[in-house]
């Protein structure tokens, strides 16, 4: 008896051991997935109340404290070397001012005959100088009615005495579109108010009524349409190839709701994709182009023809399906902001010192480099950036990425996913390396993409895949104009007046941006 309570409570002990060990286990699993969560709950209310700027107090401490912690006593110190000094230009200001060619109406304030009488010895007085004020006067849109008179000729003998009478009828510019009253000023307006100033044609009708004039949406969107397909689409086309061409671009997509989408419910998402040509170009090109999906089939299909480097940011449709020939290069501004995140959400107290901090301060020397690298001399500019990052910014990288290697974060937690994402991403990151023509970052994408965005708070959605494409055409000449120092407005009115009256078979080369007027 006494050997069979001794064996059951051996095995209670046992079972008793090991219940302790499997709740131990289970309360860490719970502390992490708890601290995992509170990540989350402090990402969101960062997202959701604070600043979107990635730009921190952190940002500096790097500057006083990378001495001391990138220090080695057992170096000996580096020969003095002279550098010359280079001059970089002045950051532009915004300052205020009026232009010199607006017209000026000039009020003049006089006194009257009888009060022109000095009030000490009653003589008369005598303009002596000027006292000057300049204001700034609004007059609003103006609209007028553009009546087109063309003289019809015939010959009084031939009515007199012929069979026949010849008609000869005065030259008289072609419409913007045939058989309405549209004009090239009036739908230049109402594309730029749209798609430069972001206000959806629901709210342009309202101005119109207020103005007395009834012009309904649906025939502002119908002007819209013939007048792109008409006259905007071979520029776009023109531009495409011209694009294609280059040899350094970037991409980015972004969502657009379309309501009637085939075979799609009218919530469903939509995507705007974009492409651009980068910085070493003298003539900038900005494409829109409107697809049903995201999948990488788009970019792919796009960019057949295209050999060269691609801008894009981590999203894996660019990495799978774009022909051989691209060279696709990482953002390390989109792997910054993944390690930026994960020091915010991080405790006041556990930020100094962490591992999101050390990878953050790792890519800001990256970038501290980049705006070194922008002072080098302009003659062979790209060369000596190559030359330089593969100096400097390569052993930056290498380091970023043996510290990854070796962060030990856990694989849920905030920084566990920024060490991950750049590890995943490490291939298009190096590619930076290959060529000086290409950037750090794909922001320029995204500074492209940004007024589409801006717009589509406006506007909301699209009503059907042809408005969707025509958006995609007009932001793409819009954005294109402002690129190349045009204004939108003038772009467009230039387009419309001279495109209709080019001679059939002739090229639209003249009417790109850059072979345009500034002004109309």
């Amino acid at each position: 008896m006494r050997v069979l309570w001794y064996n059951l409570g051996m095995e209670n002990a046992a079972v008793s051991t090991e219940n302790i060990a499997g709740l131990q286990a289970r309360i860490i699993e719970l502390e992490a997935l708890v601290k995992y969560y509170e990540e989350l709950f402090r990402l969101s209310k960062h997202r959701q109340f604070d600043a979107s700027s990635e730009k921190s107090e952190y940002d500096q401490l790097s500057l006083f404290n990378e001495a001391e912690v990138t220090a080695e006593t057992t170096i000996p110190e580096p020969e003095i070397e002279e550098v010359k000094s280079y001059h970089r230009k002045k950051a532009k200001t915004s300052v205020d001012r009026l232009p010199p060619d607006l017209p000026v109406e000039v009020i003049t304030h006089t006194l009257p005959e009888d009060k022109r009488i000095c009030p000490e010895c009653n003589g008369p007085l005598h303009v002596m100088g000027h006292e000057t004020r300049d204001e700034l006067k609004v007059i609003p849109a103006k609209v007028v009615i553009l009546r087109h008179v063309r003289d019809i000729f015939a010959c009084y003998d031939c009515e007199g005495n012929n069979d026949h009478v010849p008609i000869i009828k005065a030259d008289m510019p072609e419409p913007v579109i045939k058989g309405s009253f549209a004009s090239p000023e009036s739908v230049a307006y109402i594309a730029s108010q749209k798609f430069v100033m972001g206000i959806p044609l629901y709210r342009q009708e309202q101005e119109w009524e207020r103005q007395g004039i009834l012009l309904s949406r649906q025939t502002m969107s119908n002007w819209l349409c013939k007048a792109t397909e008409s006259w905007i689409k071979p520029i776009y086309d023109r531009m495409r190839e011209l694009l294609i061409a280059s040899e350094v671009l970037h991409a980015d997509e972004t969502t657009v709701q379309v309501l009637q989408e085939p075979n799609k419910k009218a919530q469903s998402k939509s995507y705007m994709w974009l492409y651009r040509t980068s910085g070493d170009v003298e003539h900038a090109v900005v494409l829109y182009e409107y697809k049903p999906s995201r999948s990488g089939e788009h970019p792919a299909t796009f960019l057949r023809d295209y050999k060269g480097y691609l801008h894009t940011d981590g999203y894996d449709g660019y990495h799978s399906k774009l022909p051989s020939g691209i060279t696709v290069v990482g953002c390390w501004a989109h792997c910054r902001r993944k390690f930026d995140e994960a020091l915010k959400i991080l405790p006041e107290k556990e930020r100094i010192g962490s591992g999101a901090l050390h990878g953050k301060n790792l890519c800001d020397q990256l970038f501290a480099l980049e705006r070194k690298f922008a002072g080098l001399p302009p003659d062979d500019h790209f060369k000596a950036r190559f030359e330089a990052r593969s100096e400097e910014s390569k052993k930056i990288m290498d380091e970023f990425f043996t510290w990854c290697e070796n962060a030990g974060a856990l694989p849920k937690s905030a920084l566990g996913k920024a060490v991950q994402y750049a590890l995943d991403q490490r291939k298009w990151l190096n590619n930076v390396l290959l060529d000086g023509r290409l950037e750090l970052s794909n922001n320029r994408a995204e500074r492209s993409i940004k007024p589409f965005v801006i717009g589509r708070k406006n506007w909301i959605f699209n009503k059907t895949p042809k408005g969707a494409d025509v958006s995609a055409m007009l932001y793409s000449v819009v954005e294109t104009a402002k690129e190349n120092g045009l204004n939108p407005y003038d772009y467009l009115t230039q387009v419309f007046r001279d495109a209709p009256n080019l001679p059939s078979g002739t090229s639209v080369d003249g009417l790109l941006p850059w072979n345009t007027e500034k002004g109309v």
